[in-house]
């Protein structure tokens, strides 16, 4: 089902003022998260320089074996893929992070996603 025009502008209206609180820096970049019918990806950017530093998706070649069976817009999936960049950004050195949801309600999905990175170690 397509999104309308009116709820892509509600969303991006909302994401705009997330955003002008919530900003990456070097100590605590930021988590974004971005969530489509289908998939949910999720980044840790640093805004300063403007990098991301670590990046994970349900299209990613890892999650795409792991989900075959179960489909890849469900909450199951969005855990994985928060559990896969929580050792991502670990890698990376980054253990704190600033959440934002894009817009999006903390709710399903997107909370699924934060709450499995916070399991693996991500403080938020």
């Amino acid at each position: 089902m397509a999104r309308t025009k009116r709820e892509r502008a509600l969303r991006m209206r909302r994401h705009t003022r997330v955003r002008q609180k919530v900003s990456g820096t070097p100590e605590r970049p930021r988590l974004a998260v971005s969530r489509s019918l289908r998939h949910i990806s999720a980044q840790v950017i640093d805004d300063s320089i403007g990098h991301t530093l670590a990046a994970a998706s349900t299209t990613d070649r890892e999650l795409r074996d792991v989900l075959a069976g179960t489909g890849s817009g469900n909450v199951s999936a969005a855990e994985a893929v928060g559990r896969l960049l929580a050792t991502r950004a670990k890698a990376a050195g980054v253990s704190k992070v600033v959440f934002d949801r894009g817009g999006f309600k903390y709710h399903g999905r997107v909370a699924a996603l934060a709450e499995a990175a916070r399991s693996e170690g991500l403080e938020f």
